[in-house]
């Protein structure tokens, strides 16, 4: 069991769940806000994606990030800003029986260094790299990350010093970042992120938790999360298996039966998991140093 743990809060995603929530923040001031909110309930961790202002759908927008980030830096919340990597391996084929040509209204496909522009403009401390490609949920949409584009950003991401959290939606994944591990091309200690209950990836199942778990390479420093209904009970689940806390609005819009969240709700639901657990829990400097964070752009 983990005593002493970090909560990241994942404030928006780029899911169809604004039309769910009107909490899930949409433009970049909204986001930022979000940030703000869920740091100061308690996350020493703020995971970034940025919308189109207008629609609420994905953008992987440079000038988006960089308000999000501004205001968040300029606030002087402290904070580790970790920005998503993983938009641009977006594969929508055309259909079943004519997968070819894709779908050009909702495929974005984009090379490393591409996906990487706003990470090498802010300098965050952390950015995410989703290791492995999967069936992401329904349809004919395929989350794509080949082994070739993901080397050359883990290359890439280390040159920048910042720390890469590599995502794990299932074993193969973690087979994957253990490679990357052995080639050099991620620093120890390795940061991985255990995404459970993620259509059709790892289910959320306990088992299956231990058996990534009891996978995980040698030293690094994990945490499990699930979505949507499980969200909470896995800050409990994280910690017992020896890793750290996720929450937000990216991955769960409910506080209970019927009552819509916030980042803070839900941030301040897992300190009070935690503490009731005997969990203490860290603030951003303890989570720098436990992460070996640099802290540059802060």
């Amino acid at each position: 069991m983990n005593t002493e743990a970090f909560i990241t809060c994942a404030v928006t995603g780029v899911g169809a769940t604004t039309s769910r929530s009107e909490l899930v923040p949409v433009t970049p001031e909204q986001i930022a806000a979000a940030a703000i909110e869920a740091a100061q309930a308690g996350a020493a961790v703020a995971h970034i994606h940025v919308r189109d202002p207008v629609t609420g759908g994905p953008s992987r927008d440079p000038v988006l990030y960089s308000e999000v980030v501004e205001r968040v830096r300029a606030s002087d919340t402290d904070v580790v800003l970790n920005l998503t990597a993983g938009m641009g391996g977006d594969l929508v084929l055309g259909g079943v029986e004519t997968p070819l040509p894709v779908n050009p209204d909702q495929t974005d496909l984009a090379g490393a260094t591409e996906r990487l522009e706003h990470v090498r403009a802010l300098r965050p401390e952390i950015c995410t790299i989703d290791c492995g490609t999967m069936n992401f949920a329904e349809g004919d949409y395929v989350m794509t990350n080949t082994p070739s584009i993901l080397r050359e950003m883990a290359r890439q991401v280390r040159e920048l010093g910042v720390r890469p959290e590599i995502e794990v939606f299932d074993t193969g994944h973690l087979v994957f970042a253990k490679q990357l591990l052995a080639e050099g091309l991620i620093d120890e200690p390795a940061l991985i992120q255990l995404c459970l209950g993620i259509p059709y990836g790892a289910p959320d199942d306990p088992a299956t938790l231990l058996a990534l778990v009891q996978n995980l390479p040698p030293g690094c420093i994990f945490t499990a999360f699930s979505i949507g209904r499980m969200q909470l009970p896995y800050v409990a689940m994280s910690v017992l298996a020896g890793g750290n806390v996720r929450v937000g609005l990216e991955d769960n819009i409910w506080l209970e039966r019927g009552v819509k969240a916030t980042n803070g709700d839900l941030v301040a639901r897992a300190v009070t998991i935690l503490e009731a657990m005997n969990v203490r829990v860290l603030g951003a400097a303890e989570t720098r140093e436990k992460l070996a964070l640099n802290g540059h752009g802060g």
